[in-house]
């Protein structure tokens, strides 16, 4: 664009738009926020905008597209949605004061993983923002919900970095330009930020840590010297946060540094096959383990929740102060249903705080949070009955109901404020708070008492019976006399309307109380908005005790619901232990328990110790094994999160990881078949299990063939026994792996029990010792619908490959053909025959042999081999 022909107005834009090429410009114009040029173009095609145009000062037309700005948060979550990032551009200045062009700034650039309004955010779910950097085998992770003010710092391995990404499932990530990113375990919906290198300075991250919270350095919060990378990632994340909010971050909690060791890292994988917060299939929160036991009464009890779930504890005093808290509230109903009932109603305490304390906060979202605060007497006498049952003391002993801003907010708004200062008329500062705002009310709202005393005056002084004083938007305050009675008008009355059948005048003294009526309506705005602007900020000011109080609640929020799962679904207080063992008895699967109807669910008893560590689960399809799998894992991540579980009873010695690998998937986004997937799931377990490690494996091997299925399966098994030394349950089909328990001595044999009866089988569900004698395949295709003709001749093929018999050809074989049995076959586990013509191959020597003879053998070998039955192979799958 020629700079001579750009107006001041579009200088204005593309000196603000230059410092924000990487977001959509809202740029304030009156009641709409304009967009210009490519940004134009990008909101006519995302959200199906008219593309119009602006001339500008004679040069060629500037693209444009602009929204309403009452309509501006619907238009801006649905670009967010999008993956875009939006900046705010206000109009700073009231346009009556400005000199030329009114000044506009970004006040907020809003990006999926940085946002505040309501409709961008999950209620239920942190929206976490990830800064990362990897420095050789360590990973530094800062992650914060600016809705919330949380901030959490790591530092871990790199073999444990997807397992803390997986936990936080950041909408937006940070990254150094030029870093890998496709390695890392973030879905296809986050927004990938990168930054310059420089930004993750550790020596930078240092400063702006200890600006942001006043401290001298980082060592404040515990974080030490050699934490740099750590640090460094906090840095590029708080730098980038400025960027975001120019007007400064106030509701930024202090750092929660993470250390390793405390909490068991959960991979991708193992969450997504646990389903433990989002189903396998759909990706919805639907049949998943938070889906059964969420019955939290806040957003607050429902987002710690989540992270408890997906953050299971190590440490067996953390853990046994969460059941202890949980078994109190499931043993006393009376203290557990008023706490749930106290609880009931408590809107988002840490996000309204959060609002308050950055200005966001509107008069209806205030008046929310002094009404949630004034709730809080009654949920801590709720539980003073139980206040010194492990984690519900140690709450107790912190607590701060708040209760001096609670009476400040109730005292100061009225009970139903407007969603805004001044709107509909409606008044947000109760009575009684301000002497001049109430005088200024009853001048106001006494227009109609003095419009009725100034009417009955007029016509006493004028005798028009009929002249009616009014009111309309275009002409103020009028008075209204007929033309009949236009004889009648006085000579002060100045005309001011012509109409059909009567005129309207005003007089000095209507003028004067239209100038105090309007005068005293304005002054009402700006006084509500001067009072509750204090009141915002004064209660922003304590974000630190709002946001203790919203932990507070949090916490007894989940322990009430857990407290109320056990209770209601006969949930059981784990044994947790320092020791190898896992002792389970009766058994549930929390899920698929629920989804039958009630008491029809088989329990099982399950026992692994160092002597018994590995279970080689067999049983046909639909026997139950991937359920029992599943449960064994829940339970456990039920029980170190703080919950009981669903047994009669049960001892869990503390895993420092839990890992599955269930069911085939490819992955065609990363080009990888579902036998790569298969492979590389193996090998991440493989590569990070410990003999404190809980490893389920349901499957390995079968996107290959046969033979090479069974030696990757057995080779895996010898590897997590021999080296890893882990408890283990494998679930498979290949009954060669049964033999192990010959080799491998803290090896033992399960099935899941199969009854038949006739020629149909019964599924029992139960966990019995011993390897299952078959695998019911065919009957299990019986039951899918197979053709009769097709397991006819299932049936007839298997009965041959049992007795080892020939595979019968389709067509005749030749007369004198030889057929091969299956005993012919390369066995894994058994010395092969050697066929004839191999022998025949390890007599010649080649080195007296001429290039003529050589070629002369090669004919006759081809020619014998063509006279040979095909060799049988095993059945190959595809991968």
């Amino acid at each position: 664009m020629n700079p001579d022909t750009t107006t001041p107005l579009m200088q204005q834009y593309m000196d603000i738009k230059a410092r924000h090429r990487d977001a959509i410009l809202f740029f304030r114009m009156g009641d709409f926020y304009e967009m210009f040029y490519e940004d134009a173009e990008v909101a006519s095609r995302v959200l199906g905008l008219t593309l119009t145009s602006r001339n500008n000062g004679g040069a060629a037309a500037v693209p444009l597209a602009g929204v309403p700005a009452r309509a501006r948060d619907e238009y801006l979550r649905r670009f967010v949605q999008k993956g875009y990032r939006v900046a705010i551009c206000e109009q700073v200045e009231d346009p009556k004061q400005a000199k030329g062009v009114v000044r506009r700034e970004v006040v907020e650039t809003v990006t999926p993983g940085a946002a505040f309004a309501e409709d961008l955010l999950e209620g239920t779910r942190n929206t976490f923002l990830v800064a990362l950097q990897i420095v050789d085998a360590e990973v530094g992770i800062a992650a914060v919900d600016l809705s919330t003010g949380e901030l959490r710092l790591a530092t871990v391995s790199a073999r444990d970095s997807d397992a803390v990404l997986a936990r936080f499932s950041p909408r937006e990530l940070l990254v150094p330009t030029g870093m890998n990113t496709a390695v890392l375990s973030v879905g296809l919906d986050t927004l990938i930020a990168e930054r310059e290198p420089w930004e993750f300075d550790a020596d930078r991250g240092r400063l702006l840590l200890s600006e942001q919270f006043s401290v001298q350095s980082p060592l404040a919060f515990g974080i030490g010297e050699g934490e740099r990378i750590m640090v460094g990632a906090a840095g590029a994340l708080l730098r980038y946060l400025r960027e975001l909010q120019p007007s400064g971050l106030p509701h930024l909690a202090r750092p929660i540094v993470e250390r390793p060791g405390r909490a068991m890292p959960l991979d991708e994988m193992t969450r997504r096959n646990l389903e433990l917060v989002e189903a396998l299939r759909g990706g919805n929160s639907e049949g998943t383990l938070l889906a059964v036991i969420d019955r939290t009464q806040t957003s607050m009890g429902a987002r710690l929740l989540r992270q408890w779930i997906l953050a299971p504890l190590t440490d067996t005093s953390a853990i046994a102060m969460r059941h202890t808290a949980v078994g109190a509230l499931a043993g006393d109903a009376t203290v557990r249903q008023s706490l749930r009932l106290a609880l009931d109603g408590t809107r988002d305490i840490e996000r309204l705080s959060g609002k308050a304390a950055t200005g966001r906060a509107q008069p209806r979202e205030l008046r929310a949070l002094g009404d949630s605060l004034a709730r809080l007497p009654g949920v801590l006498q709720a539980i003073r009955p139980i206040l010194t049952a492990g984690l519900l003391k140690a709450v107790a002993e912190q607590w701060d109901g708040c209760t001096d801003l609670s009476d400040a907010i109730g005292s100061t708004l009225v009970e139903r404020p407007p969603i805004s200062i001044g709107e509909g008329g409606a008044s947000t500062i109760t009575g009684g708070v301000d002497a001049e705002l109430d005088e200024l009310r009853r001048t106001a709202s006494g227009g109609k008492d003095a419009i009725a005393s100034l009417q009955a005056e007029e016509r006493a002084r004028t005798g028009i019976a009929s002249l009616k004083v009014g009111y309309n938007r275009v002409f103020g305050y009028f008075i209204e006399v007929t033309n009949a009675n236009a004889h009648l008008v006085p000579s002060d009355y100045q005309r001011r309307q012509t109409l059909t059948g009567a005129e309207r005048y005003v007089t000095r003294a209507l003028k004067e109380f239209e100038e105090r009526v309007l005068h005293a309506t304005e002054l009402i705005e700006q006084l509500e908005r001067t009072r509750f602007d204090a009141l915002r900020t004064s209660v922003g000011r304590e974000i630190q005790r709002l946001q203790h109080a919203a932990g507070a609640v949090a916490q007894l929020d989940v322990l009430a619901t857990l407290g109320d799962v056990a209770a209601r679904e006969g949930w059981v207080c784990p044994t947790m232990t320092d020791h190898f063992d896992l002792e389970l008895v009766g058994a549930r699967h929390p899920v698929v328990e629920r989804m039958m109807p009630r008491d029809q669910f088989v329990p099982n008893d399950l026992s692994l110790a160092r002597d018994t560590r590995v279970m080689i689960l067999t049983g046909p399809n639909m026997a139950g094994k991937s359920t029992v799998l599943r449960q064994i894992g829940l339970i456990v991540v039920l029980a170190q999160a703080g919950s009981f579980v669903p047994a009669q009873s049960a001892t869990i010695g503390i895993v420092d990881r839990v890992f599955t690998r269930v069911g085939a998937s490819d992955n065609l986004v990363r080009g990888q078949s579902t036998f790569m997937v298969e492979m590389s799931e193996t090998s991440a377990i493989l590569h990070t299990a410990t003999a404190r490690s809980l490893v389920l494996l349901d499957e390995i091997g079968r996107g290959t063939s046969t033979w090479d299925g069974v030696s990757i399966a057995w080779a895996v098994t010898e590897h997590l026994h021999d080296r890893i030394g882990c408890k283990t349950v494998f679930a498979t089909h290949y009954h060669e792996l049964t033999q192990l328990v010959e080799n491998l001595v803290s090896v033992r044999n399960y099935n899941v029990g199969v009854q038949e009866v006739g020629d149909r089988i019964l599924f029992l569900h139960r966990l019995q010792p011993g390897g299952a004698d078959r695998s019911y395949g065919i009957d299990v295709g019986r039951l899918a619908g197979l053709p009769a003709a097709v397991i006819a001749r299932a049936r007839e093929i298997l009965r041959r490959l049992e007795a080892e018999s020939l595979v019968e050809p389709r067509t005749p074989r030749p007369a004198g053909s030889k057929g091969v049995s299956a005993a012919d076959q390369l066995a894994l586990f058994a010395p092969a025959r050697t066929h004839p013509l191999i022998e025949r191959l390890r007599r010649i020597d080649v080195d007296a042999t001429t290039p003529l003879e050589a070629l002369t053998l090669l004919e006759r070998l081809a020619a014998e081999a063509r006279r040979e039955d095909p060799i049988v192979a095993p059945n190959e799958g595809g991968g």
